[in-house]
């Protein structure tokens, strides 16, 4: 591929941008009427505008697009994360055109875009599963499943993903009540209206393994990122190694990986996500078939480019890597236009901007001075990664970037605040966080 098209916007757009520049490949950006000054147009070897700032008129509509890719006579198309990175019928129509797509196959995407077939294939290769209905559920079989695993629980949209679509359940009642609320729900979000029930897990832990695999059934694990900081299911903070496995949970869990992804055929970039107990147990969650937001903490300990590596599979490369050695520690901070103390959504114009740097210290961001953040899209700004030789060191690294860190503007707010109040409390610093340890902070 001598040039590649880029299906997204903002700070994931750049990074894909730097790295087709490293390998010599020309880049295509594609943004809305709300982005002709955003950075990644700047930046890009072309840029075609694709419609209005609604995401549904522009990013999310593939006929625009793939007559940009058209136009544009791109070899291939990355699409980042979001947006329609796991769309099995963007990635059919990709292909169709005689196109690459950086990314899984379209039946790839299909089955682990399915959590309850996802589930059926982990189950098979000997990944625990927490415990719950085998598949979708009716009212009735919903009930029935409760009375034999207990409360609390949870349901979840079969189609789901990004945190949406999920409901804790404490007792029947609220199962009567929430059920039918969770179907509509999972119906208008992912225009399916599966569900399926599991154990609620007391605060356990989020931890997800990183893989690469190519066409010819090579799969390189590159060790778990943590992921427990969250708010609603969102995640906020990321960090590699994780405190909480051991040397052997760590293997255990990346060869169960590699086989669910050889099970499959999986090519490219990917993650398998699981929860995690307070006793070490782990079960699988889901399959995100596309590169990670948080990605960077992988690289920065792993020493390795993961989106070059998409792009050199995608064009059928062979994994022919060892595995680099893991080194030091890698905190990840997610800058969001919101308010800390409401976190609503607080879009605005950058006035001031000074983004930290120094040793170990990298931003991956596409904001400049005078940049207008839209409200039309998610918030983040920027991420901050801090990589440490140990974790205590990765953690100050980051508290002194934070307190770097200036990003002022008419109506702009920003979560700094909040980033240094997690990375200076005591449960973080000693590795005791789970996934509802930011409501326990806050509340």
């Amino acid at each position: 591929m001598q040039s590649i098209l880029i299906a997204n916007r903002g700070e994931i757009a750049i990074r894909i941008i730097r790295t087709c520049r490293e390998m010599g490949i020309k880049t295509v950006a594609v943004y809305s009427e709300a982005d002709a000054n955003s950075m990644h147009v700047k930046l890009a070897d072309r840029s075609l505008c694709i419609g209005p700032p609604e995401p549904s008129k522009s990013y999310l509509d593939i006929p625009r697009i793939m007559s940009a890719l058209e136009v544009s006579g791109a070899e291939g198309v990355h699409p980042g994360y979001g947006f329609l990175s796991e769309n099995p019928r963007f990635a059919e129509i990709v292909k169709s055109s005689g196109k690459v797509f950086i990314g899984p196959s379209p039946e790839t995407l299909e089955l682990v875009g399915d959590k309850v077939k996802a589930k059926e294939v982990a189950k098979r290769v000997g990944i625990p599963l927490v415990p719950g209905s085998d598949g979708p559920v009716d009212f009735q079989k919903a009930l029935e499943t409760a009375r034999s695993i207990g409360y609390p629980l949870v349901i979840k949209a079969a189609a789901g993903g990004g945190g949406r679509g999920i409901r804790v359940v404490w007792s029947e009642k609220e199962l009567r009540e929430k059920l039918p609320l969770a179907m509509q729900e999972a119906e208008a979000s992912f225009g399916d209206p599966r569900v399926y029930i599991e154990k609620y897990l007391i605060n356990p832990k989020h931890i997800e393994i990183q893989v690469l695999a190519d066409k010819y059934g090579n799969v390189l694990t590159l060790g778990e990122r943590e992921c427990s900081v969250q708010r609603r299911h969102q995640k906020l903070i990321e960090e590699a190694p994780s405190l909480s496995l051991t040397e052997e949970k760590r293997k255990e869990m990346e060869e169960l990986v590699a086989l669910f992804c050889k099970e499959i055929g999986y090519e490219g970039a990917g993650t398998v996500e699981f929860l995690m107990d307070a006793e070490g147990n782990f079960y699988f969650m889901e399959v995100n078939g596309r590169i990670q937001v948080e990605h960077p903490v992988t690289e920065m300990v792993y020493g390795i480019d993961i989106v070059e590596w998409q792009i050199r599979i995608a064009r059928g490369e062979k994994l022919n890597i060892k595995k680099p050695q893991r080194r030091g520690y890698a905190i990840e901070c997610r800058i969001n236009a919101e308010d800390p103390n409401t976190f609503l959504p607080s879009p605005g114009k950058v006035e001031e901007l000074y983004i930290p740097g120094g040793i170990g210290v990298r931003v991956d961001t596409h904001l400049y001075c005078g940049y207008a953040v839209p409200p039309y899209y998610d918030s983040l700004l920027a991420k901050l990664i801090c990589w440490g030789e140990t974790r205590e060191i990765a953690i100050k690294r980051a508290l002194r970037a934070l307190e770097e860190f200036r990003i002022e503007g008419t109506g702009l707010k920003t979560n700094v605040e909040f980033h240094k109040r997690v990375l200076s409390s005591r449960e973080f610093q000693q590795g005791k966080h789970h996934i509802r340890f930011v409501e326990e902070l806050l509340y």
